[in-house]
């Protein structure tokens, strides 16, 4: 397990959280300035956490849609995963995109997206000539067939 550190800008941020012992994601907690707040269809609302966190050099937080509130209530981030960089510091936050037909309420502390944190490789880019062939080579979407 590894350890990352965080601060709460605001004293009633909920700390992130693991659901079950083997959980990849941590649930993030809304933070919103009322009560709750309601989000209309087809509308998008930056959700503050209240958290910020340092995320270790080699790593990036990634920010995916907790299941749950996307199929059952329509409400995911609006640009799909977001992406935390490790030298970001400041507040984590989440644009939550309605995509139901109806007004949905999100409430302070209600668990809205989860973050998982993965390492990653840094590339260098080389322009070359000529692309090494592959079975696929340039066969686009669904190029590999349906069954």
């Amino acid at each position: 397990m590894a350890i990352f550190k965080f601060i709460k800008l605001n004293e009633k941020a909920v700390v992130p959280s693991y659901g079950t012992e083997f959980s990849a994601g941590a649930d993030l907690y809304a933070l919103i300035g009322e009560d709750k707040v309601t989000i209309a269809p087809n509308e998008t609302y930056l959700v503050h956490t209240g958290i910020a966190m340092e995320i270790p050099n080699g790593f990036g937080g990634f920010v995916f849609a907790r299941s749950g509130l996307a199929t059952k209530e329509g409400l995911a981030p609006a640009n799909k995963v977001g992406v935390i960089d490790s030298d970001y510091r400041g507040e984590i936050m989440v644009p939550l995109y309605n995509h139901s037909k109806e007004a949905k309420t999100i409430e302070n502390g209600e668990r809205i997206a989860q973050i998982v944190f993965m390492p990653y490789v840094k590339a260098e880019f080389t322009q070359v000539e000529d692309l090494e062939n592959s079975e696929r080579n340039k066969g686009g979407f669904g190029s590999t067939g349906t069954k």
